[in-house]
């Protein structure tokens, strides 16, 4: 197995998202295939050149209708046949086994929820950008270089959040993850960049609660420490996890994405952020450790 803890990039600061992004968005550090190293914050995935397969990885979060993912290809090889395969999932990458399957297609199409096709090889020359997204009929679109849109597949159930997966195969060896935008009528969001890990304690130290609520169940005794983030009022993005209810969770991270319900849930379960896998248990504050409703 070829992994590699994600190093966090110095160069990334805090941020708190507005009106116009869609949110961090990484590669799922957590559910990657045996020969896939990511490194750059989760940026830029790479499988050994020694095999064809066992490249699978998975965006760090849904992806919206008509979001558009944005890849360029690094490194390629001629040692082998075929070469990158796009799709999507209706299955959240931390609910899987690992590891995880060798290919794409057939080991995940062929079971319910996965959606994924090849790319022609001339998408996938080193140095090329390519961009990839699902309609509201639940088709999946291509686009390269030369700006020509071309239908990948069909077929995708969007009535329910949807991860982009992404299989480095074949003569893919290496690829990064330029972000990702969705055009609107008046205007285009983006993603925005992963926030650095806040370990600091002089950090944790001024940090409180910004929920909708005095704490997740009433009880002013239990609470998650959180950076204090303003409230948006309607703006308040969805919850993550559940995708119905609004996020009023503001997690260590900076992150606002999980609602009163789904965040006890989260922090039993994994105590990580389910956008960029920080630690989201409560820190210790002043000696003391803070109380964490789980």
């Amino acid at each position: 197995m070829v992994k590699d803890t994600i190093n966090r990039n110095s160069d990334h600061t805090h941020h708190r998202c507005c009106l116009s992004c869609l949110g961090p968005l990484t590669f799922h550090c957590q559910a990657v295939g045996n020969m896939v190293r990511l490194s750059r914050g989760g940026l830029l995935a790479e499988r050994k050149d020694s095999t064809f397969k066992n490249g699978l990885v998975f965006s760090s979060r849904p992806l919206k209708i008509h979001e558009r993912v944005r890849l360029r290809v690094e490194k390629d090889t001629f040692n082998w046949n075929g070469a990158l395969r796009l799709g999507f999932t209706t299955v959240h990458p931390m609910a899987r086994s690992l590891p995880l399957p060798i290919m794409a297609i057939p080991n995940l199409t062929e079971t319910p929820g996965h959606w994924a096709a090849p790319v022609h090889e001339s998408y996938c020359q080193a140095g090329g950008e390519l961009e990839f997204w699902v309609s509201a009929g639940g088709t999946v679109y291509i686009s390269g270089n030369n700006g020509r849109e071309q239908k990948l597949l069909s077929g995708v159930d969007v009535s329910h959040p949807l991860w982009a997966m992404i299989d480095i195969y074949g003569q893919t060896c290496s690829i990064s993850l330029l972000g990702s935008e969705k055009r609107e009528f008046l205007r285009t969001r983006r993603s925005c960049p992963a926030p650095e890990c806040l370990t600091s304690p002089k950090v944790y130290n001024r940090c409180s609660l910004t929920t909708d609520s005095s704490s997740l169940d009433g009880n002013s005794d239990e609470c998650i420490s959180c950076l204090e983030v303003p409230e948006d009022g309607d703006s308040a993005p969805s919850c993550v996890v559940c995708m119905e209810k609004q996020a009023r969770i503001t997690l260590p991270c900076g992150h606002r994405c999980l609602c009163n319900q789904c965040a006890s849930k989260v922090l039993r379960r994994f105590g990580t952020c389910p956008l960029c896998r920080h630690n989201i248990r409560a820190p210790s504050v002043n000696g003391r450790r803070a109380s964490v409703l789980v």
